[in-house]
């Protein structure tokens, strides 16, 4: 069954959508991109022309003009007397309406793969007759592999064993399963705003219930209202990114831990602390947070550290917990990959090699990035970050939604800041990883400084003094 989004909540996910394109234009690319964010899901009914019109205070030509660009661009398609529905994107759309050779691709902040990891590939293909004598089937993860990752939270000072490790498909994964698992229809969920977005769409698939937290790059969690939620929501889970935390970069203080947890303690909830980005510090930095809780539940990866396409990830927690993820686990998948298992086993004793590397290169790009973004957007607030991905840039107008899109006409594809939002608002922000090589990150800059301009003076006063009063 389709879902469905009311022409009032599309117009509110729309934001600054005016451009120097035609308006029906503009409105057809606004609603790309929130399908290339997904905050528009495949099979999405969308509000009548004439509703949707109504809700933006447009002709409802206007509206059908621009249906009729999304149906010819294949981003919907259109019934008679029964509206329309977004598609399931297709592999060759970048959100552009023509393809760049050149393009920079901005979308994900996940760094390239780590040197050595083909060689490491290499040496584990030499052992291949003993992987394949194996089932392959095993919901749990290798015992050696299991025993390193426990060795490697005790080097942190977290008592673990190998039979409080669950090693799975990446922490995606992990996350999909403790959602599935640990969540009812309606639970609530305590996670930050703005956050990862695959991990709020995770636990909305679940039927969670997201209260959102706010967290700036500036003053990091808002204790008051995390308090309060945890009080008044009693959430059966809370999801959070203690240490550079995506994307906003900032990590919590042991004072700021201390009061969350203390606020899940009485409230009954279970932490969920995501430290896939934790270990990726480049000024130093970062801290161990929850230390002293050990019924934490704590995910982990190598898709940040070592490469993306390496799926392997895992869920420290109690053992009660890990039972009955792997009980439930067949559901979703049947276990981690034999290879890749061997794989990390092979590159977790050279992490340290690893991270080291992995700094120097986060290092050159944050660094060649703060400057661009310096020389050529002074008005732009560009927070300063010791570890993590990504900037939290503050745009001097509420418009990163006609700014993505103004940039993907240029060949460079973002994310707009309300893709990271859990309950709207974010369009003062734009996520900037800088994951790329530093020249494609200064090209980026020089794209944004180009078209920033445009999408100023196409926005009206009056919807930018609108916008201003949600931000």
């Amino acid at each position: 069954m389709d879902s469905r989004i009311s022409a009032r909540a599309l117009a509110a996910a729309l934001g600054g959508w005016r451009s120097s394109e035609p308006v029906y234009e503009a409105l057809a690319d606004a609603i790309r991109l929130l399908c290339l964010d997904n905050r528009l899901p495949a099979h999405t009914a969308l509000p009548a022309e004439r509703e949707l019109a109504a809700a933006l205070d447009l002709s409802r030509t206007t509206v059908a003009a621009a249906y009729r660009s999304l149906r010819d661009t294949s981003h919907i398609r259109s019934v008679r007397g029964s509206g329309s529905v977004t598609l399931p994107l297709a592999r060759r759309d970048p959100g552009t309406r023509r393809a760049m050779a050149d393009a920079i691709d901005l979308q994900q902040a996940s760094p390239p793969a780590w040197p050595g990891l083909a060689g490491v590939f290499g040496e584990v293909a030499t052992r291949a007759a003993s992987l394949v004598a194996r089932s392959g089937y095993d919901v749990v993860g290798q015992r050696a592999l299991r025993e390193a990752v426990a060795e490697r939270y005790r080097e942190r000072g977290i008592p673990t064993d190998a039979d409080e490790v669950l090693i799975t498909s990446g922490a995606q994964s992990a996350i999909h399963l403790i959602a599935s698992v640990m969540l009812g229809r309606a639970d609530r969920v305590l996670i930050e705003t703005p956050t990862y977005p695959h991990a709020a769409d995770a636990f909305r698939q679940a039927g969670g219930r997201l209260v959102a937290v706010p967290v700036t790059t500036e003053e990091g969690w808002d204790l008051d209202r995390a308090e309060q939620a945890f009080a008044r929501t009693l959430p059966v889970l809370a999801y959070l990114m203690p240490v550079f935390q995506n994307p906003t970069g900032r990590t919590m203080t042991p004072h700021e831990a201390d009061v969350v947890a203390r606020a899940a303690e009485r409230a009954g909830t279970v932490l969920v602390i995501d430290e896939t980005t934790g270990e990726l510090a480049i000024d130093g930095g970062g801290a161990e947070a929850f230390a002293d809780h050990d019924d934490v539940i704590r995910l982990g990866s190598l898709g940040k550290t070592v490469w993306g396409g390496l799926r392997v990830g895992w869920v420290r927690g109690p053992r009660e917990v890990l039972q009955r993820l792997a009980a439930a686990r067949p559901v979703h998948d049947l276990g981690t990959a034999e290879f890749e298992q061997a794989v990390a086993l092979a590159l977790l004793p050279r992490m340290t090699e690893i991270i080291a590397q992995r700094a120097g290169h986060l290092r050159t790009g944050r660094d060649a990035l703060v400057t661009a973004l310096a020389r050529t957007l002074p008005s732009w607030t560009v927070p300063t970050v010791e570890g993590g991905l990504s900037l939290w840039v503050e745009l001097d107008a509420p418009l990163s939604s006609p700014l993505v899109i103004a940039a993907r006409a240029r060949g460079l594809y973002l994310s707009a800041g309300a893709r990271f939002a859990v309950e709207g608002g974010h369009d003062r922000h734009l996520r900037l990883p800088f994951t790329a090589p530093a020249d494609e990150l200064v090209r980026a800059v020089d794209v944004l400084a180009d078209v920033w301009p445009g999408v100023l003076a196409a926005a009206p006063l009056s919807r930018l003094e609108r916008l201003d009063a949600l931000v």
